[in-house]
């Protein structure tokens, strides 16, 4: 049968709830009899508290409980982590913090009452004595022997060290023609959804149940992190994700505050509810990206690589939040992007400081591997004067030679990068652009192209390179009715799910999008999951669904041989019916088929009755999707200001499901790249101060500072599930930030300059230029 839905770009189903505003977010949960939550936080980056008076809170009318770091470690576990790295320090914190402080926005108390007005004002009269602590805020101090320890325990802030080495890099540098070097910075970054976190939990007697609705990406973990935590047994617990309104990341954590809601819920018997203020979202939420990588490439003199160094410097801030430790080590992996490096050593020095703690943020560790060997390309490219393009055609691993064992570690499972370049080249108009540029510098006008060629690691993932497990759960049930409803432990945020998975079944089933409904965010009714992150959701958990799906076919197909006197294997599916191969006069509607499998009298000796399959998909390898960005931007040379012109994005993310949403989710990942390139960051000053704690500081992009994006994509299936899906929500944050960079760069070479570090503000071109004559 045809595709009917799977590549049409359909309209999600999940819209018209949203744009209604029927849909049901953590904050429109009220319970009978529910209090209100506030969190008190630390006002210094570094601090022995000398002490805490609560007294004055706890008389405040309205309130009804008041808790401090001992009475909470006494009863629950501390903020779990769920990474490792050989020899890793502990450094995990308590749910309040118990003796000492390490970074602005660190939970000390909380106060819980009637309303949140009330347990704002009583949170207002807690005292805390504090002796104040040298803070370190730059990794490379952090690392110096006399520098502060943030933990008295350890005899210094290096968390862990991480390295490996694949091939001969010292004979691969000594045989260079040429060595290029340059230190690329990833600045600190806020994730920044559009809703901040938020926990409502309820202590149920007398079964002793918690059930807890929270903003997640990850219900089933955090589920097993709150039993955890508050030991209450996991089958006791309960984890509800309503609508989730953003996550990029920051949303796979367990947070401190999630913990103590749920306390403070079997504390004082009653709901409890807690929302996050914007704020708290950019002070105690976690961060993205903050890396320093020193990069070497050996080349040859025609421009092929021979090998690569690496020295990476990762500032995790205070703690270790769920897979803190794990993220950089992913820039390793993927340090070697797209192309073929004989010879990699990378060595990482994970590094503790007085700020919020890093992890996963819209690609995790590998926008990171991707702006530095983008970077460096063209640095090559520069000192050998060779087009950019053309240094990286000339490294490019071929179709024919994938599944491509990487110096990474990885193999990649399939790509055509060539293709990818080329039609990004074409659809830029890149031999024009390059005209154009040589007309306008004549001029004294200056404009930049930059390309990126990216690879980046999704559908996380193999379990054994998965802290907590890789696999993904999916289960099909036809109802009596003939409608079928899709149980999935892939727990969305915007991807759009509840259309793609029902576009999948629709087709596998003949059936229509509107016959079948996606149940998701619900540990109760989804035993097993474990969620939505690492761009892994339909290849993970769709193709989990995909193989429940075929065991109810194989099912069917059994049901209607049976009847129609044939084999199952000459059964195939039509619209709305079973048909025999070749035969169409012999036939069964669906609902027939169905009919027969609940009222079982007419079953095949030995089926079951029902229609009903859950399976575990375990994938063999992650997917690899890649393209080639190409961005063109104009300096004003008298302000500094860069601005782009042209954005031309050519995605491979594999067979696609629905162009429409692939779309939007490369929008949504080139906003941030390029946001990460030009505005953003998140900056504290020397004591631990955080100096961008809001939306007046922090420069968020709006719509007029983008151009209209050209899209196009090249379609390379993958061989690691059946879909041929590789996945797309991080794509465009990954591949768009050296794109920009490198043009903007590009457009200033004829000033002398090689490297311009991020956010490229116009305030910071301005002062580089000042003074400077163009050659």
């Amino acid at each position: 049968m045809p595709q009917r839905y799977v590549g049409l770009a359909m309209k999600r189903k999940e819209d018209p709830r949203l744009v209604s505003g029927t849909s049901t977010y953590v904050d429109d949960v009220v319970l009978p009899g529910m209090l209100h939550m506030v969190v008190v936080r630390s006002i210094h980056g570094h601090a022995r508290i000398k002490r805490i008076d609560t007294s004055r809170a706890q008389k405040f009318p309205g309130v009804v409980a008041v808790v401090t770091g001992e009475e909470v470690a006494a009863h629950c576990g501390p903020v779990p982590c769920a990474a490792s790295i050989p020899k890793m320090k502990n450094a995990q914190r308590q749910l309040l913090a118990v003796g000492k402080v390490r970074f602005v926005g660190e939970p000390i108390a909380a106060v819980v009452a009637t309303d949140k007005y009330v347990a704002r004002d009583a949170a207002d009269l807690i005292a805390i004595d504090y002796e104040p602590l040298p803070a370190v805020v730059n990794p490379e101090k952090a690392m110096e022997p006399d520098s502060p320890r943030l933990y008295d325990e350890f005899s210094d802030n290096i968390a862990f060290n991480f390295g490996f080495e694949s091939g001969n890099t010292e004979e691969a540098f000594k045989k260079a023609d040429v060595i290029v070097k340059e230190r690329f910075v990833n600045q600190r970054l806020a994730p920044l959804s559009m809703e901040p976190r938020g926990v409502v939990a309820t202590y149920q007697m007398p079964d002793n149940e918690l059930v807890v609705w929270a903003s997640t990406q990850v219900p089933h973990l955090l589920r097993t992190q709150l039993a955890v935590m508050l030991n209450v047994p996991e089958n006791r617990t309960r984890v509800i994700a309503p609508e989730v309104g953003g996550g990029f990341g920051a949303k796979i954590d367990v947070y401190a505050e999630d913990g103590l809601v749920g306390y403070l819920a079997k504390k004082t018997g009653r709901p409890v509810k807690w929302i996050e203020g914007r704020g708290e979202n950019i002070a105690a939420t976690i961060h993205g990206r903050d890396q320093i990588d020193d990069v070497e490439l050996a080349l040859k003199n025609d421009g092929t690589i021979l090998g690569m160094r690496v020295k990476a410097i990762a500032d995790l801030g205070a703690f270790y939040s769920l897979f803190t430790p794990m993220i950089p080590t992913l820039t390793g992996l993927l340090a070697p992007g797209c192309y073929k490096v004989p010879a990699l050593k990378f060595a990482l020095v994970g590094v503790l400081t007085n700020k919020m703690a890093t992890d996963a943020y819209r690609g995790a560790g590998r926008p990171e591997a991707t702006y530095m060997i983008e970077r460096i390309m063209d640095v090559a490219a520069q000192k050998l004067k060779m087009d950019p393009a053309e240094i990286r055609r000339k490294n490019f691993p071929q179709p024919n030679e994938f599944p491509f064992q990487t110096s990474g570690g990885v193999v990649y499972d399939s790509a055509n990068y060539e293709a990818a370049l080329d039609r990004a080249l074409e659809l830029a108009d890149y031999k024009g652009l390059r005209r154009k540029q040589a007309e306008l510098r004549s001029q004294g006008k200056y404009m930049g192209i930059g390309l990126s060629s990216y690879v980046e690691i999704c559908a996380m993932g193999p379990s054994a390179a998965m802290p907590g497990g890789g696999w993904e759960t999916g289960s099909v049930r036809i109802e009596r009715t003939g409608k079928v409803t899709i149980l999935t432990g892939a727990s969305p945020h915007g991807q759009g799910q509840e259309t793609t998975f029902a576009q999948i079944a629709a087709d596998e089933f003949g059936l229509e999008p509107d016959d079948i409904v996606t149940i998701h965010g619900d540990t109760a009714r989804i035993p097993s999951g474990i969620g939505t992150f690492g761009s892994r959701a339909t290849a993970v958990g769709g193709t989990a669904m995909y193989f429940a799906v075929q065991d109810l076919k194989e099912k069917m197909k059994k049901i209607a041989a049976h009847l129609l006197e044939t084999t199952p294997d000459k059964i195939e599916f039509g619209v709305g019916k079973l048909v025999v191969k070749g035969d169409s006069g012999r036939s069964m509607s669906f609902i027939d088929v169905v009919d027969v499998a609940y009222n079982a009298v007419k079953l095949p000796p030995g089926l079951e009755p029902g229609l009903d399959a859950t399976r575990f998909f375990e994938p063999s390898n992650f997917t690899f999707p890649f393209g080639t960005h190409v961005c063109v931007v104009e300096i004003d040379a008298e302000t500094g200001e860069p601005k782009i012109t042209k954005y031309v994005a050519v995605d491979d993310c594999g067979n696609i499901i629905n162009p429409l949403l692939v779309e939007g989710q490369v929008h949504g990942g080139l906003v941030q790249g390029i946001a990460q390139a030009l505005h953003e960051e998140v900056v504290y000053d020397e004591n631990g101060q955080l100096l961008t704690g809001t939306l007046m500081d922090y420069a968020v992009p709006r719509a007029h500072d983008f151009p209209e994006f050209e899209l196009d994509r090249t379609i390379t299936p993958s061989p690691v599930n059946p879909l041929g899906v590789k996945g797309v929500g991080e794509a465009g944050t990954i591949g768009s930030t050296p794109a920009v960079v490198n043009a903007v760069v590009d457009a200033l070479a004829p000033f002398g300059i090689s490297h311009i570090d991020m956010p490229l503000r116009s305030e910071k071109i301005w002062k580089i230029l000042k003074g400077r004559k163009a050659s």
